[in-house]
């Protein structure tokens, strides 16, 4: 009898949180998805923090510290993403490369304002108090974005240049592209109709979602339906934000203004694109190469519009060894000055 009870008990222990997953993964699957990179950000040794400019608050996770062989490295997510879709990226750079990943302005847990925060140049105010109030300006650090967090740091090294040792742009926003991408095709078409009801980045149903994925991977693969149920859970309560998002990085003060202070950029520049990118046509390298005198350009085969996670292992190579010539050309003007 005994025996029967422990064994009874031990099963306990084994089946609940077996059925709390299928649970959650049944009728929370938004809940789900927030534990999962809860658990891969602890698994990475990437913190949870805070940080306050005045009243301002900055929610960031980070690992590794200041003053490594290599610049600190601080990441901008795109438009309606989380500092979290950088977590494959972290995956695969060394365990000692100090790492800052920051919820953009009104994402995720960084404070939600108002449009004057959420325009391009906003939001690069907004980043360089982040940068200060986290002691990133101590040393020359090295900035990465994508897409409209492109846009912000290709601004960002156009006005800050002094702060920064090199900067990585992938799939930028806020450049004129010499080809229109289907996205973009979809903007012109939307903007002449005046129809801003459908967004095709912003979904309000399944099927949505799933046109969503399609833009911007280039093989997404078949993603389970409660994953997408999932995606758009979290999604939708923050529909109105992203709307009021999209319309100011849209604006005609911020869409092409990364175009319009290419000229200001000074840093070491890297770029890197996926040629299938249905979001941002590729073209938009070309731009940047003939821009910026020794930009490095990587095109990547098989790969769209989102980079960090159809590519991440790639992705922290090139990065990685885009630091590792940096430093190397540094030391070289070191010996011949």
């Amino acid at each position: 009898m005994e025996f029967c009870v422990c064994t009874m008990l031990a099963g306990g222990v084994l089946v609940l949180p077996v059925l709390a997953f299928i649970s959650s993964f049944m009728f929370w699957p938004g809940t789900l998805l927030k534990a999962y990179n809860w658990y891969l950000r602890r698994r990475l040794g990437l913190v949870l923090r805070y940080s306050y400019s005045g009243s301002y608050r900055f929610c960031y996770s980070t690992r590794g510290m200041v003053g490594g062989t290599t610049p600190s490295m601080l990441l901008l997510h795109g438009f309606s993403a989380t500092k979290d879709m950088w977590l494959p990226v972290v995956k695969h750079l060394p365990r000692n490369q100090h790492v800052v990943c920051v919820d953009m302005p009104g994402h995720e847990g960084t404070s939600r304002t108002g449009p004057e925060d959420y325009s391009i140049q906003g939001q690069v105010a907004r980043i360089h108090q982040f940068v200060q109030s986290v002691g990133l300006d101590k040393g020359p650090f090295h900035l990465v974005g994508t897409s409209m967090g492109g846009n912000v740091a290709g601004v960002y090294a156009a006005t800050y240049p002094s702060f920064l040792s090199s900067v990585t742009l992938i799939c930028p926003a806020g450049l004129v592209y010499p080809k229109d991408s289907e996205f973009v095709t979809q903007l012109k078409e939307m903007e002449k109709t005046q129809k801003q009801d459908s967004i095709p980045l912003i979904p309000t149903n399944l099927h949505e979602v799933e046109c969503m994925i399609k833009l911007c991977f280039h093989n997404p693969g078949n993603f389970p339906r409660q994953v997408l149920q999932g995606v758009l859970d979290n999604r939708i309560p923050n529909n109105g934000f992203y709307k009021e998002v999209f319309m100011e990085i849209l604006g005609e003060k911020s869409r092409h203004l990364l175009q319009e202070r290419l000229h200001l950029i000074t840093s070491p520049l890297q770029v890197i694109w996926g040629k299938e990118d249905r979001v941002l046509d590729a073209s938009g390298a070309d731009v940047l190469h003939a821009a910026v005198p020794g930009c490095k350009v990587e095109l990547l085969d098989s790969c769209g519009h989102s980079v960090a996670m159809e590519r991440p292992r790639k992705a922290a190579k090139l990065i990685m060894d885009f630091l590792s010539t940096q430093a190397c050309n540094g030391d070289a003007t070191k010996k011949h000055s």
